[in-house]
């Protein structure tokens, strides 16, 4: 095996178009793996991480685009390096034949776009806030993509956007919504009156698809970034967030998407909520969170919970929790998959590209299951794993695994050789910048999984949800029927995916526990 390195000095590239090279290099003849990504020293420490950083990268500085392949053979690796000039001269192509020239600045940015308002910063976090502070002294708002943002200087941004009135949305900020227009990983969803506040990212995407599919849209939903509403960062976004979104006549109700805050920090946010005179749904997921409403605030407990609550009150109706859509075929459903396990298979394996989906799992597992081990818990001794494999764990010099399904091809079919393992619980998330088959990214490997089990004697039940919308461009019905052919099961939400997962894994005492008498 060997590794080939291409260097292009002074030619900069976001992280997101690398991405989409590392991931078409990936699938090249004879690659074993590949690395697109720009010099610094952050990235270099990936490359050594992934045994890539060749003496090339090495001296690579942090304006230079550095690309290498580890290939069974010099041509192989060759070619591939072949492809990348070819991808990145066709990018280049594109641009320029509609008339635009890659600015290198982003004043100059600015001259090709007059009136532009916001900017949208990808570029490696050391470098991220200086960007981004130049957009705010320009009268920008910033979209803050790049994530390794410092949290001092998170808190200065913060601080300089609320002073001049602008939004500073991020860092890591994946998905927002503004006027009409999708940022980012975004789903296609229609306008209309839900205004939303997020760390960003698939909890965003959940809910709007969900809202989608009730019938509703979004007047504008604002990322702020996973650290907004620590101690540290005081929610200070949120609240801006919140204001903007009091003042905006086409939002009626607002919904707030999130950890938990730290308990000072959640209470000015609910003070805020309370203060803009509009109906609001919380869904600050965790452990210690309990359903209620208190006057026009409603507190739930799922992605799912806020955007059927929103639903509901925008509808004037009552909101009422439910384990299932449809408990009668859950029902059977669960019965059937019980009764295709063997002895001692009891566990669940939930391998994830959504990190909130991970997380939401992970807190309906628990009660229903005992502790959960992977890699959002502290609990190794559990038989049962939520694993996040966007995690950086995962990620180091590779792309995330909603660009990129290798590793969690690989990590399905390893959990399909694990002999406890009853269920495997996994999302597929659409939308703009997604893969452009998620859900045929992984069928085969679920559909090997599946026939590994049954030559052996098990079952092995494979338990989905998928986050899209029938507008995005991969088709939620083409994804939803491309995972029934390998043997899925695709439920309406990622709660109700989890439910299942449990309700199969634990047996009559967490089937009753979730259907009661809800099944007939």
């Amino acid at each position: 095996m060997i590794a080939r390195t291409l260097i292009k000095p002074s030619f900069y590239q976001d992280s997101v178009a690398l991405m989409g090279v590392a991931r078409e290099l990936r699938g090249g003849a004879g690659i074993q793996e590949a690395a697109a990504l720009m010099g610094t020293p952050a990235n270099r420490e990936l490359m050594e991480q992934a045994g890539l950083l060749t003496a090339e990268a090495a001296a690579a500085g942090p304006n230079d685009l550095v690309i290498v392949v580890r290939a069974d053979s010099e041509a192989a690796a060759a070619a591939a390096l072949a492809r990348a000039e070819s991808l990145l001269t066709e990018r280049r192509r594109r641009v320029e034949a509609a008339g635009r020239r890659l600015p290198r600045t982003l004043d100059s940015a600015r001259r090709q776009l007059d009136g532009a308002n916001l900017a949208l910063i990808s570029v490696p976090g050391p470098f991220a806030a200086a960007e981004a502070r130049k957009a705010l002294a320009r009268g920008l708002h910033v979209m803050l993509f790049s994530d390794n943002v410092a949290l001092e200087d998170e808190v200065a941004l913060k601080r300089l956007a609320v002073e001049r009135g602008l939004l500073l949305m991020g860092p890591d900020c994946g998905t927002a919504y503004l006027n009409g227009v999708p940022l980012g990983f975004a789903n296609a969803v229609p306008r209309g009156r839900v205004g939303i506040v997020a760390a960003s990212g698939t909890g965003l995407q959940q809910v709007v698809s969900l809202l989608a599919a009730g019938g509703e849209g979004v007047s504008q939903a604002i990322g702020v970034g996973g650290r907004d509403m620590s101690e540290s960062v005081g929610a200070a976004m949120t609240l801006a967030a919140l204001d903007a979104l009091g003042g905006d006549p086409d939002t009626a109700l607002v919904v707030v998407v999130g950890k938990p805050p730290a308990p000072a920090v959640r209470g000015r946010v609910e003070a805020r909520l309370r203060a803009l005179g509009k109906p609001a749904v919380v869904a600050m997921l965790g452990r210690a969170v309990s359903p209620g409403r208190d006057g026009l605030l409603h507190t739930v407990t799922s992605l799912e919970d806020a955007a059927a609550a929103a639903l509901a009150v925008l509808a004037g109706r009552e909101y009422r929790a439910r384990a299932f859509a449809d408990p009668d075929d859950a029902g059977r459903r669960i019965g059937e998959r019980q009764r295709a396990l063997a002895a001692g298979q009891t566990s669940v394996r939930g391998l994830f590209a959504g990190g909130t989906l991970a997380y939401e799992a992970l807190l309906i597992l628990e009660p229903l299951l005992g502790a959960v081990g992977g890699n959002l818990s502290r609990s190794a001794a559990s038989p049962h794993r939520i694993v996040d494999l966007g995690e950086d764990e995962f990620t180091r010099g590779r792309a995330h695994p909603m660009l990129d399904a290798t590793l969690r091809a690989e990590e399905i079919a390893r959990a399909g050789k694990e002999t406890a393992v009853a269920v495997l619980l996994v999302d597929v998330v659409l939308g703009h910048g997604a893969a452009s088959d998620p859900a045929g990214d992984i069928a085969p490997a679920l559909e090997a999984a599946r026939a590994h089990a049954r030559a052996n004697g098990r079952g092995l039940a494979v338990v989905a949800s998928v986050v899209g919308t029938a507008g995005d461009p991969q088709g939620l019905g083409r994804q939803v029927a491309r995972l029934e052919s390998a043997g899925a099961w695709v439920l309406p939400s990622n709660a109700q995916a989890a439910r299942a997962a449990a309700a199969i894994a634990g047996g009559a005492g967490v089937t009753q526990k979730l259907l009661g008498g809800e099944s007939r």
